[in-house]
């Protein structure tokens, strides 16, 4: 991200990354309503179910910094936090997970930087998820800026999943007890469980309604 060094302050810097990382939220939630839409007309089917966008608070970019080492400024900011713009794509089927990165992978404005495949390989905690880190151009008055945004696609199983592990986290501070993580990982092989299930469900659905067409 190209930054203005002629400013009279940091705030005035402060002000206009936000303003690009929630600049950049928009057009890739713009996109993926497109997409959505699109796939509407086309299939007769949504495979998203909804999207949620933040920016990360000062706090937590801060916190993220010098858990890995690094000063507290905005050009450290930029370039070493990767997830200061996330959206969350809430899918209603497995299936859909790579349906929807392809569809954005496919947009020619979107540069894929990396890609972390927690559906195929959970977290040791059994946090299942599809990150995608991407840039996407901002279009200011005077210049194009490629700004990072992270991309997180999940079912609404693994959403629900993952909401309560964030909230159990938060409140033992990351250091839960040994049983509840253990419950915690039963709990994400129930949910894997019923994504398997509820899949397998749709598409015998699916199969019966082309056979009676």
């Amino acid at each position: 991200m190209e930054l203005r060094t002629q400013k009279d302050s940091d705030i005035d810097n402060w002000k206009e990354v936000m303003l690009i990382y929630n600049s950049a939220l928009k057009q890739i939630s713009t996109k993926l309503e497109i997409l959505n839409d699109e796939f509407q007309h086309v299939h007769r089917y949504n495979p998203i179910e909804h999207i949620k966008s933040r920016v990360k608070t000062s706090e937590s970019i801060v916190k993220k910094l010098k858990k890995h080492g690094y000063e507290s400024t905005i050009q450290n900011m930029v370039e070493h936090v990767n997830d200061i713009a996330g959206i969350r794509v809430i899918c209603s089927f497995t299936s859909d997970i790579y349906r929807i990165a392809e569809m954005i992978s496919n947009q020619s404005d979107i540069k894929v930087i990396s890609v972390k495949d927690y559906f195929v390989n959970p977290k040791p905690s059994g946090y299942k998820s599809y990150h995608m880190l991407v840039t996407v151009p901002v279009y200011l008055s005077d210049r194009i800026v490629d700004t990072k945004v992270e991309i997180q696609i999940r079912t609404v199983a693994m959403d629900f999943w993952a909401s309560l592990e964030h909230k159990i986290n938060y409140k033992f501070e990351g250091n839960a007890p040994a049983y509840i993580k253990n419950e915690l990982i039963e709990c994400s092989k129930m949910a894997s469980e019923l994504d398997r299930r509820m899949l397998s469900l749709n598409e015998e659905i699916q199969m019966i309604h082309q056979r009676n067409e």
